[in-house]
Order: C-alpha cells, then structure tokens, then sequence
C-alpha cells in the first residue's frame, strides 16, 4: 500500500508539473487522466505540486495549485474528485494558450525587427541620395510589405488565440457553476462540502487568470493592429520617396488626427481673396515638375501645428480670351490637381481632409496648383 501511494503520488506531480518544459517543446504535451478514487487508496494524499506558469505581459504567473482531498467514499465524493480532475485539466489548457501567447509575442518581435531593418536600410539609402526609382530599393521595399505581412499574420493567431480562450472562459463558467450546484446533493458528509469550497476558491483564482489572459490578448491585439496600419500608411510614403530619390518624413497620416473633421465648415469652392494665403503653389511650367518634397514639408508643418487642419486643392486657370483655350487650361489644370491629390494620399494624407476644386484667376500666368489650409 505505501508502494501504491507513493506512486500515485509521483504521477499527479508529474501531470501537474508537465508543463514547465514547454519552452524546449512544439507543442504543450496533453494532460493525461488524474487518478481518481478509485485507484487511490483511502487517506490523505501528500502536499500538492506547484502548477505550471502561465506567461504574461509581466513574465508569468502561477496558476493556483489543485488541493487534494480525502477520499470519504461517498457519491459526491467522486463527483468531488471528478471535478478536481476537470479543474487540473482546465488549467492545463490555460498554460497553453498562456505559452502560446508568449510564442506569439516572440515570433512578432522578430519580425518587427526585419521589418524595420529594412526600412532602415531603405532610409538610409535614401539619405545620402540615390537615383530616381532604384531598383535595389524598391526590391527592399517589396521586402518590407512581406516583413509586415508576416506581422498582420501575427496579429491573426493572436486573435484566434482569443477565440479559443473566451472558449476556455466558458468552460470554467461551467465548471465554477457544477461546483457550487454540488453542495446541493444529498448524501455527502462535511469533509466533501470543505472540499467543495476549496476546489470552489482554486476554481475562482483560474478564472481570474483567464480573464487576464484575455485581456492581455485584447490589449496586443489592438496595440498591434494599430502598429500595422500605421506602417502600411509609412510604407505607401516611403514608396512615393523612392519614386522621387528623396527621403521624407513619416506617414501624414501619424499627424493627423480625427478630432473633428466632420466639425470642418463645408465650404463652396475657395475665392482668392486677399486674406486666404495659399500654403503651396505648385507652377506647372515645364515638364516633370519636382513638387512632392515642398509639398511633404509644407502639409506636415500645418498638420504638425493644426492636426485637424482640411486642405483644398484648387486648380487655378489663368483667365483666357477664347473659350476653346480656357477649356484646355481647365482640363490640364484639374490633372495637375488630381496629381497633387493623389500625391498627398501617397503620403498618407486622409482622403476626407482633402477638398478638390477648380477656378481661374487673371493673375495666374499659366496652370497652377495651390494648397490652401483650412
């Protein structure tokens, strides 16, 4: 008999302990049965062992250990030791998804850093100056969309992983639920309701742990999300700055802020009066006109001191004595605008802080565009 006890003590330490060399292995191994009373002798069973760590933002934490209980032989009794063993194999399925979180974590960090070491290496070239259109950079530029791929496919298993935890949160609901509707069943003795009340607290503890998992799982997922989009709007601006061969800053989109556009008046095309002041003006005068670094500079000091500001593009014709001529200075002008316009979406700028419009004016001497800050 103390052979028998020993050994079944061995195996619950075991189980309990299974999953502290996670690290070393592809996948968490299963919990396997608890012993019930049927294989255990009558008594008490030894101090328990220590539940494997879950990983979390801070580290880890401990799961709270499973008691044993004296086996009273009774039918609540057994449901007792049922629903011990459904608790142990509940927590198993908590560390886990508690690891694979931290797998998730690291797999992300190390494509972040590909991510921005590329870039970095994009900017860098840049910097110094290169030729227009580089083939080399745009290589490293289709790089750098696969590196953020990978992340958003980060950003997918973290989210699948939350499925499956709010899953692992209803299994203890039920669980929690099935311990307490056991105190209702008659023929038990006092030593199963004591136990009942400590599986009760371990229950609770687990449960407090999965509701922290998910909200770590929440928070990342947000976080990361965020971390996305806003390198997708830098990477649509580092490609216009390989187009050009110039570096420019980071997304307009990172500057501007959605406080209250909707508040923006929704004014009628602007006039040239005395007092609007355009902040650009692009003169189309030749051909292949270089405008995007002005203009970069420009839209992100006004959204640097205004982040709500709206921006309308006015194509500006000047006045024409035939209207044959005036229509082809409108049509070439509205093109121009259009470029300047999708230029500023290239750069991240959003497409509902832009107004486009068209007027002529006799003091502009051939097709220009200009930007005005609203």
């Amino acid at each position: 008999m103390a052979f028998n006890k020993s050994h079944s003590v061995a195996v619950l330490a075991a189980l309990l302990l299974g999953g502290c060399n996670f690290t070393d292995q592809a996948l968490f191994p299963a919990l396997a049965p608890t012993p019930d009373s049927s294989s255990s002798p009558a008594g008490t069973v030894a101090a328990p062992a220590p539940s494997a760590p879950v990983a979390n933002a801070a580290g880890s934490y401990n799961l709270p250990p499973v008691s044993p209980g004296e086996q009273t032989g009774t039918f609540v009794g057994q449901k007792v030791s049922t629903l011990r063993s459904d608790l142990l194999h509940l927590q198993s399925t908590l560390s886990d998804q508690g690891i694979q979180l931290q797998q998730i974590r690291n797999q992300t960090v190390q494509d972040s850093q590909a991510y921005h070491g590329t870039v970095a290496a994009i900017e860098s070239r840049l910097q110094v100056g290169t030729t227009l259109g580089n083939p080399i950079l745009v290589s490293q530029w289709n790089e750098a969309v696969s590196s953020l791929d990978r992340i958003n496919e980060d950003v997918l298993k973290a989210n699948r992983l939350s499925t499956e935890v709010a899953s692992t949160s209803g299994m203890a609901a039920y669980l929690l639920e099935s311990v307490r509707a056991a105190r209702n069943l008659s023929g038990a003795v006092d030593e199963d309701h004591r136990q009942l009340r400590v599986l009760e607290d371990e229950t609770n503890g687990t449960i407090v742990l999965i509701e922290r998992l998910l909200t770590d799982l929440a928070t990342d997922v947000q976080r990361q999300q965020q971390y996305v989009a806003t390198e997708r709007s830098n990477l649509n601006t580092l490609a216009v700055a390989i187009k050009n061969g110039q570096l420019y800053g980071s997304s307009l989109a990172n500057t501007a802020t959605y406080a209250s556009p909707t508040s923006a008046p929704q004014t009628a095309a602007p006039s040239l009066a005395a007092a609007d002041h355009p902040l650009v003006v692009i003169r189309f005068d030749r051909p292949h006109v270089a405008y995007e670094d002005a203009l970069y500079t420009a839209v992100k000091g006004a959204l640097d001191r205004r982040p709500t500001a709206v921006f309308d593009v006015v194509a500006v014709t000047p006045s024409a004595s035939t209207p044959g001529a005036a229509a082809l200075g409108e049509t070439t002008a509205r093109r121009n605008a259009e470029a300047v316009v999708r230029s500023l979406s290239q750069m991240g700028l959003p497409s509902d802080r832009i107004r486009l419009s068209a007027l002529s004016s006799p003091d502009a001497s051939r097709g220009e565009v200009r930007v005005f800050v609203r």
